[in-house]
């Protein structure tokens, strides 16, 4: 009977992080398609791209290595990256933005 409830107790934690990664997947933002081939192409992206960015969004690999890192890793994992001249306060790990700090 010990064994079940251990075995219980690891399975539901197991499962809470595999839907909480489920869930962050969810809110990264993905840019359309023909801003995507911009970026390849490693073309500006136009204005305004920053107004569709909030606090709690999860910013996408394409912009994130688009990124510079201004600000390097603190003791929280935080990390400010200037992408195109916006500055972008964000966990690294998570790539969850905390804060916009400016605009152009």
């Amino acid at each position: 009977m010990r064994l079940f409830y251990i075995f219980s107790i690891v399975t539901l934690v197991f499962s809470s992080n595999v839907l909480a990664k489920e869930k962050q997947k969810d809110k990264q933002k993905k840019l359309p398609p023909g801003l995507q081939k911009k970026v390849e192409r490693g073309q500006p992206l136009p204005p305004g791209w920053q107004k569709k960015l909030k606090r709690g969004d999860i910013l996408g690999n394409d912009i994130y290595r688009r990124g510079e890192i201004v600000v390097p890793l603190d003791d929280r994992g935080r990390v400010t990256l200037s992408v195109d001249g916006t500055l972008i306060r964000l966990y690294q790990n998570t790539r969850e933005i905390i804060d916009i700090l400016s605009h152009k």
